[in-house]
């Protein structure tokens, strides 16, 4: 039993992409047996285990881990095996299926993506990095557009590139900005834990757009707060930025300690890839943290980012930070992020680099996110270094 008995089960039933070059994205099962049981479908357990767990390990990167998409998408027993053995960023490092860019990134290292900016049309794509290099074409994950308001601006993030709306099932989250330009808030399409609090606005109503048939009810769940400090003096400097992340606890970064892992899109999203599996944390403590509000937690405090100040160089006459070659123009919107110490003393856990954004060309960025954040938020947070700050330069 080998990867080309796939190739062969798939002229069946094939896993058909929904997003634009995207298998992380979406994905349908289009079954070719007029709704006949599947003959992969009655395999033995552990012979089925086996050979998608070497599947699993053999396809480690994109575009060959469309393969592990494509299994999960063969049966329901297929899809129940690769439940069991897919696991989380957290732990695996990997991005796999679409539910994937609202869990949290991996424990150990940073998640490497990048950034295209399209000035024109005012619209930003998030791309996984294949390679090293800082040139690979990607694997798209996201993508978002700037929409101006007579008081603020909204940046809609969507699963897919060429659908980018509230009213579209791939509606994932936004960000809003104050007039100014220095506060920010993140909106989740999907709370990330029972006790979440929708906000009483427009947004919550059942909204129309012509690409979703019928309507699709969407609403926005506050995750997280962004403030850039005001520049009264107009000295010139590197900015200065604060990241409340709402719906993760401090005690998320400590030896132990868990962040919310939402197992599945909701209901707003099911139409999009109803064959692809969700994951499920097999963690009793990461299911305690999400049935209940943060306020009520016993940490009792949400996890604060600050940006990490930068030193000044002599020889460059400029602010600098060690971005380990990920970065390689100056820019005010360079940045990275790292857990503040608040009311407590600093540990090695708030040295550790949890989001870092960086300009490598005219419109391209890169991104490097991990552990105890998820690629929709590392996104929504440089997408606020991206506005027009006239208060803060």
């Amino acid at each position: 039993m080998t990867i080309q008995c796939i190739a062969r089960l798939r002229s069946r039933r094939v896993v058909q992409d929904q997003l634009e070059g995207s298998d992380t994205a979406s994905a349908a099962v289009a079954s070719g047996g007029g709704g006949s049981v599947c003959c992969w479908a009655n395999l033995p357990h552990e012979l089925l285990r086996d050979v998608l767990l070497r599947i699993e390990e053999s396809e480690t990167r994109w575009p060959q881990r469309r393969n592990v998409v494509a299994c999960a998408g063969v049966c329901r027993s297929w899809r129940f095996a690769i439940k069991e053995i897919v696991q989380v960023p957290e732990i695996s490092g990997k991005l796999t299926f679409p539910i994937s860019v609202k869990q949290p990134g991996p424990k150990e290292c940073l998640l490497q993506c990048f950034i295209k900016r399209n000035r024109s049309a005012q619209t930003y794509h998030l791309y996984l990095s294949l390679t090293n290099a800082l040139t690979d074409d990607g694997k798209f994950l996201l993508a978002a557009c700037k929409c101006r308001r007579p008081t603020c601006t909204d940046y809609i993030i969507s699963l897919r590139a060429e659908d980018i709306s509230k009213g579209s099932s791939t509606y994932v989250g936004k960000l809003r900005s104050n007039f100014l330009g220095t506060k920010f808030s993140v909106f989740d399409g999907q709370s990330s834990h029972a006790g979440a609090k929708m906000t009483k606005s427009r947004s919550s109503r059942l909204a129309y757009s012509k690409q979703v048939t019928p309507r699709v009810p969407f609403r926005n769940y506050p995750t997280a707060h962004i403030s850039y400090e005001l520049n009264m003096l107009g000295s010139r400097g590197p900015r200065r930025m604060q990241c409340i992340m709402d719906t993760i606890p401090t005690t998320s970064i400590r030896p132990g300690g868990v962040a919310p892992t939402p197992a599945e899109f909701s209901v707003n999203n099911v139409n999009v890839f109803p064959s692809i599996p969700s994951f499920h944390s097999k963690s009793a403590s990461i299911k305690n943290i999400l049935s209940e509000p943060l306020t009520h937690q016993k940490d009792g405090g949400a996890l604060v980012l600050r940006n990490k100040s930068p030193r000044w160089h002599e020889q460059l006459q400029c602010w600098c930070l060690n971005f380990h070659g990920r970065v390689t123009v100056a820019s005010v919107k360079n940045f990275q992020l790292v857990a503040s110490p608040e009311n407590g003393p600093a540990g090695p856990e708030h040295e550790k680099i949890i989001l870092q954004f960086g300009k490598v060309g005219k419109d391209l960025f890169t991104m490097d996110y991990r552990y105890p954040i998820s690629a929709f938020q590392a996104f929504a947070i440089c997408l606020s270094s991206f506005d027009t700050k006239i208060a803060c330069e």
